[in-house]
């Protein structure tokens, strides 16, 4: 394998990798602390468009991990980029919440039920069986159909929820249309999120739990892999996939001292 170049930036996933089920992994507070102290750009990632990025840094403040407003993306984010790009000053009909339709409002979208351009789909705590309905009526009606992320369960204390992804998949049978994902493992996130630090891919780092999101969107993005294994990839389950990480370490705390 070709030399690379050394680590001017690191992005992280956040669950699985900085913390678990609410609770921060070991090691964490450690690797956060120096990458602040040396001055690196950096990013934590997250497929979940729920929550607004201040809201991320009061929940993982409360969590003893500090972590700028501005070093968090999401994949609402990387979702609002994505359509700005393509249609400036358009209008969307959203099935999600604050972190998604917040992202749509600062790109000066519409959130409109009327002849919309595009249905948007996140995450929500609550699935409505009439606002699928309605994005079906839409998306046949003509609106292009795009998603947050592809996860199709997502983690609670009580086991696996159904998540974007899974919704996304009957809003296709429904009508037909395949939505395009902004979130990982699109490398379109990790893109939009270097460069919104100012950071290039061959000399950055992607830390992830998973192989099928994480590893597989640094990957494409050009970038240096760490998996972690303090998340749904287990050690055994490497091997069931076609590529593979830059390297694999038990949990955050082993990358501290890359920093």
């Amino acid at each position: 394998m070709a030399d690379r170049r050394p680590i001017e930036s690191w992005l992280t996933d956040m669950d699985g990798v900085l913390i678990h089920e609410g609770v921060p992994i070991p090691g964490a507070d450690a690797f956060l602390k120096k990458l602040r102290e040396s001055g690196k750009p950096f990013l934590v990632l997250t497929n979940n468009s729920i929550y607004t990025p201040r809201d991320l840094h009061a929940r993982l403040r409360r969590m003893g991990l500090e972590v700028p407003v501005e070093s968090i993306w999401t994949s609402a984010l990387a979702t609002a980029q994505f359509l700005d790009d393509q249609r400036p000053g358009g209008s969307a009909y959203v099935i999600g919440e604050a972190g998604l339709t917040t992202a749509l409002h600062d790109i000066g979208y519409i959130l409109t039920d009327h002849e919309p351009d595009y249905v948007v789909l996140g995450e929500t705590r609550t699935y409505s069986f009439e606002a699928m309905t309605k994005a079906v009526r839409l998306i046949n009606g003509g609106a292009r159909f795009i998603c947050t992320n592809p996860d199709e369960t997502g983690p609670s204390t009580e086991g696996p929820l159904p998540a974007t992804g899974a919704v996304a998949a009957l809003i296709t049978k429904a009508t037909g249309r395949k939505p395009y994902f902004a979130g990982k493992p699109n490398p379109l996130m990790m893109r939009t999120g270097l460069n919104a630090i100012g950071a290039h891919s061959e000399t950055s780092a992607m830390i992830g739990d998973r192989m099928d999101t994480d590893v597989l969107a640094g990957i494409e993005a050009g970038m240096q892999t760490f998996l972690v294994l303090t998340g749904l990839t287990g050690p055994e389950q490497v091997e069931n996939f076609p590529y593979r990480p830059s390297k694999v370490v038990d949990s955050i705390a082993d990358l501290v001292d890359r920093i």
